[in-house]
């Protein structure tokens, strides 16, 4: 079978075609020109790489020639405020486009990677009083202050997908949480693992929900061809603090963990002086107003859908923790600590 991957080069896209490829299914890498494949790390197996933008559509419609089954991982992740068109354009537009030529090309299947981000924030009045809050896939979205740029261009970004569904496409969405496993430490999740290796003083008080890039890549091959349609599953693996985070990570580096807790005072005001420092630098701010405000959510997002679904098994968190920091040997000179 043949099956096109759209952001290939990413963390994501990387995952999901090295598992295709595991199995013995013919690839389609779809890239945008000037795109750095040179690091992809696909498996010896050959991948045909095709080039084609999500907001052409004539070079979209040319890309899916000869494929049967769509796997939609292209997105732009940012919590920067000057980034928010880009977001929309890539993850909205892009995604109705892909939609439409999907239709149009009658693919047999498509997979959306969406984000818990687009099930919509918790409850506030709760979140206030540090209640743990559950989510599952029946949350529904509302307007809100909570939500940020991402969540509504993930969430409008599914909204395309169920148009497509209500119009006859056969799809499946999933929304992972935060996506951990090998890859370039200064783009997306993978730079908390440079946070701890720079051996930074401070963590918050807050949780992160996290799955495993493998587990991602599994599940939506395996929903790929399977009989489920018009459903989207949750992929979490668990929940832990930010500190207890932060200290697997340092154990299995051999570095400092953080020892110095920020409360949500102290993070407001370094969230405004990060963001005149980046001004000032012309660079990009490790902590944004987002981000701050999100570190502190007691959430948990259920997995039990998947589970049932399909039995799946998660990676435990330190047996990723242990993969990923080793991946990192040829980036960084030090000796790691691997237990």
């Amino acid at each position: 079978m043949r099956i096109l991957v759209t952001g290939a080069t990413g963390l994501t896209g990387k995952a999901i075609v090295n598992e295709l490829i595991k199995n013995n299914h013919q690839v389609v890498a779809l890239y945008r020109a000037g795109s750095d494949r040179s690091g992809a790390g696909f498996n010896s197996a050959p991948v045909e790489w095709r080039e084609a933008d999500l907001l052409d559509i004539v070079a979209l419609k040319e890309a899916l020639t000869d494929v049967e089954y769509v796997i939609h991982t292209a997105a732009t992740v940012s919590f920067i405020p000057k980034h928010q068109q880009q977001m929309f354009d890539v993850n909205v537009k892009g995604t109705a486009n892909l939609v439409n030529s999907c239709l149009e090309a009658g693919i047999r299947k498509l997979c959306h990677i969406s984000s818990v981000a687009a099930l919509g924030p918790a409850n506030s009045k709760k979140q206030a009083r540090g209640v743990r809050i559950e989510i599952d896939e029946n949350n529904h979205w509302e307007d809100s202050a909570e939500n940020s740029n991402y969540a509504k261009t993930k969430y409008l970004s599914e909204l395309e997908v169920w148009r497509g569904i209500a119009e006859g496409l056969n799809a499946v969405i999933v929304n992972p949480s935060v996506i951990i496993g090998e890859g370039d430490w200064t783009r997306s999740s993978t730079q908390l693992f440079r946070y701890v290796y720079n051996q930074n003083l401070f963590y918050t008080e807050g949780y992160i929900n996290y799955v495993d890039v493998r587990d991602v890549a599994e599940i939506c091959c395996q929903l790929l061809f399977s009989d489920i349609q018009a459903e989207r599953f949750i992929l979490n693996s668990g929940r832990i603090s930010y500190k207890e985070f932060f200290a697997q990570i340092a154990e299995a580096m051999n570095r400092k963990k953080p020892t110095v807790k920020v409360g949500k005072n102290l993070a407001a005001i370094i969230w405004r002086i990060e963001a005149v420092r980046t001004w000032i630098m012309g660079s990009q701010p490790l902590i944004t107003r987002e981000t701050a405000r999100s570190a502190y959510r007691n959430v948990f997002f259920k997995n039990e859908k998947i589970q049932q679904n399909l039995n799946h098994s998660f990676i435990p968190l330190e047996t990723s923790i242990r993969r990923i920091c080793r991946s990192f040997d040829s980036t960084i000179d030090k000796t790691l600590n691997y237990p």
